[in-house]
């Protein structure tokens, strides 16, 4: 393969990959949290894996361990923000494979937690670690806490090779 069509190769833009990712993951996160509200009553809870994890129904208007409750503007402002700046942040680099694998996570997770917090004032949280001090989480969570490592391992690299 000649140098010139290795080249467009490699610069070539990743962006409709990754906005499909995004698109799936929302798409999976809601249909969680439907399927939960549907199937568990609320402040409810099945275990799911018995000793590791429970399905619970909680409704969260705050952030981590319930943090700012009640402070639906300020998680609005704060989403708006994250969006734009993670949009611009993937478009800047839309050629570079784990910078967007860790931009679409948290693109996807943002998004789906700020669908719930637009249609229904709270985020559907249902994930419950067993016998660890952890908040109870969902698919949106799962997605901005992973893409967050993802971030930091992408950008302490990048450091290394500087």
């Amino acid at each position: 393969m000649s140098k010139a069509k290795q080249k467009h190769i490699k610069n070539k833009s990743l962006l409709p990959w990754y906005l499909v990712l995004i698109v799936a993951l929302v798409v999976i996160d809601q249909a969680v949290k439907h399927w939960v509200t549907q199937n568990i009553p609320l402040n409810s809870s099945k275990t799911l894996i018995p000793g590791l994890l429970d399905l619970d129904n909680l409704h969260n208007t705050g952030a981590a361990w319930s943090m700012l409750e009640g402070r639906q503007w300020f998680f609005a402002i704060i989403t708006v923000i994250a969006i734009i700046v993670v949009a611009w942040l993937m478009w800047k680099n839309k050629t570079a494979a784990w910078m967007m694998t860790g931009l679409s996570l948290i693109m996807a997770g943002a998004v789906g937690n700020f669908i719930d917090r637009l249609s229904q004032g709270y985020v559907v949280d249902m994930f419950a670690l067993q016998n660890v001090n952890f908040p109870v989480f969902n698919v949106a969570d799962a997605c901005l806490t992973i893409g967050v490592f993802i971030m930091l391992i992408v950008v302490l690299k990048e450091d290394d090779h500087k």
